[in-house]
């Protein structure tokens, strides 16, 4: 089967109503045939399309393929957008965190509806199986790509997954494209390269149709995932509370039921990188049959899963010294950002809420975090509490109480964020308050 638009408007065709069709398009052969191809069905199709162009400064020629990508684009008569990035993230492989930061480009250009087209096809798709058999992966990451899934407001799809390399390339050749060869490409010391060029060369002379055969794999290894997701999100139902997992609930399942549900949890409701098999085992074995009183934690690279009161919570790792504020906020007319954790804290003139304006006036309002012995007298109580029990009471964990945005006039405790307001300073009936979120 030879490669022609035609063929890729089949694949498109379920978009012909997006907004716009984004084309990530790096300037390498497979990028320029999907471009090219789009603009050639451009009187036949609806979306706009349009062209990005991710920098991530790895190559001394970073900037020429810039370059060469605008000036294509401006050929094609495309608008075109390019982002420089920083692919040198600290405890990542360049190629990985040239990955994260161009998925986290993409994500921020995405509007609602629109489609982003990756020109991922199917050597691609042959040797991502490989790789993850290679790290042992399960069936989620044998199922590799997926045609098409739901991706910041809108979605990603890759609608060349069904041609091969090969294929691409004579439809570049016969139409005199001019594209970018990036020398890395060729570099065996990486994974993927290792294998395209000298693995699956050697594989296709006992099995010629290995790509495709592995493509086949990675569709059955698909269908596969998405019944274990079925059964995953109909357990989760039965046993989360507030995006957290019933300990007591959780413990009924069989074991391969609570690591089929775990890995839902954490990879699709909590959106963090799944753990090894090592971790999740851990999960299992340390958190979940610890003491009522103890509160284990189990931390990997994307993540970490605590315990406290009988329930599990999953998160980003906390960092630390988040904890250490304390800022002066001169004007609450205009909000204040806390670069630690990017909360915005703002106040807003609500007549009997929040805190009195009268009370507040001429008066040094600060944002702290707790340091241990703070007290307040929440609203409606009629008595004074020590923060640590009234954290306590909230069901606050343990982990959480350091980052709590605390409201501080002079050195009193006017606001603990989210949760109570200070009888002291609270604004009565008709008077003008500040209500702080």
């Amino acid at each position: 089967m030879s490669f022609t638009p035609e063929l890729l408007k089949q694949s498109i065709k379920p978009f012909i109503h997006a907004p716009c069709l984004w084309v990530a398009y790096s300037g390498g052969c497979d990028s320029h045939v999907l471009l090219h191809s789009l603009v050639t069905l451009r009187s036949e199709i609806i979306p706009e399309i349009k062209a990005i162009h991710i920098n991530h400064g790895l190559s001394p020629f970073a900037n020429e393929w810039e370059e060469h990508c605008r000036k294509t684009c401006e050929a094609l008569n495309v608008h075109y957008v390019a982002i420089k990035v920083n692919a040198k993230a600290k405890g990542s492989s360049p190629e990985e965190a040239a990955r994260h930061a161009r998925y986290a480009e993409w994500k921020k250009l995405l509007n609602k509806n629109e489609v982003l087209l990756l020109a991922h096809h199917q050597d691609d798709q042959a040797e991502t199986v490989l790789i993850q058999l290679m790290r042992g992966s399960g069936v989620k990451g044998l199922a590799a790509m997926p045609m098409k899934q739901s991706f910041s407001r809108g979605l990603l799809c890759r609608p060349m997954l069904g041609f091969l390399r090969e294929e691409i390339v004579s439809y570049a050749v016969e139409h005199s494209l001019n594209w970018i060869d990036d020398p890395s490409n060729f570099d065996t010391d990486y994974d993927r390269n290792f294998l395209r060029h000298d693995v699956v060369p050697l594989l296709e002379t006992r099995w010629p149709a290995l790509k495709k055969t592995l493509s086949r794999t990675a569709s059955h290894q698909a269908d596969a995932n998405q019944l274990l997701t079925e059964l995953a999100f109909q357990d989760w139902h039965h046993i989360h509370e507030n995006n957290r997992i019933k300990i007591s609930e959780l413990v009924k399942l069989s074991e391969k039921r609570q690591r089929n549900v775990l890995r839902y949890w954490i990879a699709d409701i909590c959106e963090l990188i799944l753990p090894d098999t090592v971790h999740l085992q851990r999960i299992l074995d340390e958190v979940l049959t610890a003491a009522e009183d103890a509160n284990p934690e189990v931390i990997w690279r994307g993540g970490e899963v605590r315990r406290y009161q009988g329930m599990l919570y999953a998160q980003e790792k906390l960092k630390e010294g988040t904890h250490l504020l304390n800022l002066k906020w001169e004007n609450l007319e205009s909000p204040i950002q806390i670069n630690t954790n990017g909360l915005k804290i703002s106040a807003k003139t609500l007549i009997g809420k929040g805190l009195s304006q009268e009370k507040l006036k001429n008066r040094e309002i600060s944002i702290r975090t707790r340091q241990g012995g703070e007290t307040c007298r929440p609203l409606g109580r009629g008595q004074t509490h020590q923060l640590k029990k009234l954290f306590q009471e909230w069901r606050i964990p343990p982990w959480e109480r350091a980052v709590v945005p605390l409201i501080f006039v002079g050195d009193e405790l006017a606001q603990v964020l989210g949760y109570c307001c200070s009888e002291t300073f609270a604004a009565v009936e008709n008077e003008p308050g500040w209500l702080i979120e």
